[in-house]
């Protein structure tokens, strides 16, 4: 996985003395972001996904702006603390927020949040899409997606499945996989997936809805066996494993990472922003980064990014509530 070069001479707590709101007259005339050092908060630890993709993007709306954009790792309570920042930040244009899933699903997952997520920040552009991919131990009696169903309906309570940590995508995966197929695993939550990969390979565990970019190699080696992409189409990363959804109807999950602002932030700050981020996701050399960690580029508007996030907060927020899933 790898990252890309920017200014990381501080990492700021806050900024200084806030500017005047840009509005849409000032913003045509060029004056923002010109002359103003802006902070793209990441709610994670550095070199996850969602910090290297926020680099990514940094970095090349950095240049399209000519401006200095300080990256901020502000993790803990699974993306909370950080996201809790950017709500409370002036709405000036100066500070905005990468965030995955945990927007959708946090809310659901913890008793209390102190920000509503879909109140305090305004949806800006998604970002990228990386797509899950469902991996067995090798000598589990299945060769496909359909095969495990199988074997899962004829061994209730058997399989074991790993995840990332407790309502996380992988977890989740795994979830709503057991709804929609009316089988029942058990489920072996790991801090992050590196251990719980060794313990596949190994025949602790016989599944997990791992993180492509994680799990691919592995697959390839011939260490583990892939059955299925858990997105609704195939992945270009991996087009020779058919989708979930091919066999049990309605299954499309993925790790998305979208900006936010906060809200209240002027509507034609956030235009750029969508706009730059969705030019500079063509540029042929940042997609050729986004490329090694099988994310595939979005770019989409803030209406749109608004209406995925309710429709991901229906999906889980029901899932989540069946299944009584708490992160304590």
């Amino acid at each position: 996985m790898t990252d890309a070069t920017i200014d990381r001479r501080a990492l700021l707590g806050g900024l200084g003395a806030s500017l005047a709101l840009p509005g849409s007259a000032s913003l045509a005339q060029g004056s923002w972001p010109q002359g103003r050092t802006l902070k793209l908060v990441v709610p994670f630890p550095p070199a996850g996904a969602t910090d290297v993709l926020g680099r990514l993007v940094a970095d090349k709306l950095g240049q399209t702006w000519g401006t200095n954009i300080v990256v901020e790792n502000r993790p803990g309570a699974g993306g909370n603390i950080g996201t809790d920042v950017v709500a409370k930040a002036e709405p000036n244009g100066d500070t905005f927020l990468i965030v995955s899933v945990g927007m959708a699903t946090n809310q659901y997952l913890y008793a209390k949040l102190n920000y509503d997520p879909a109140k305090d920040l305004a949806p800006i552009t998604m970002v990228a899409l990386v797509p899950n991919l469902l991996v067995v131990n090798k000598d589990l009696p299945v060769k496909d997606t359909a095969e495990l169903v199988a074997y899962a309906k004829a061994n209730p309570g058997k399989l074991t499945y790993a995840s990332s940590g407790v309502g996380t995508s992988v977890h989740l995966s795994g979830e709503l996989f057991q709804k929609l197929t009316g089988t029942k695993m058990v489920h072996v939550p790991y801090r992050g997936t590196a251990q719980a990969t060794q313990d596949l390979i190994g025949g602790r565990i016989d599944l997990i809805f791992d993180n492509i970019t994680q799990a691919l190699p592995h697959v390839r080696s011939g260490s583990i066996r892939g059955l299925g992409i858990t997105t609704a189409k195939r992945s270009a990363a991996a087009p020779e494993f058919a989708p979930i959804a091919d066999v049990v109807p309605g299954f499309d999950v993925s790790s998305w990472f979208a900006l936010f602002a906060p809200a209240k932030t002027p509507q034609a700050v956030i235009d750029k922003i969508h706009a730059d981020t969705k030019a500079g996701l063509a540029d042929p050399a940042l997609r050729a980064k986004m490329d090694l960690l099988a994310a595939e580029p979005v770019g989409n508007t803030p209406a749109e990014l608004g209406a995925f996030l309710q429709v991901e907060m229906r999906k889980w927020g029901d899932l989540i509530r069946e299944v009584g899933v708490k992160v304590e």
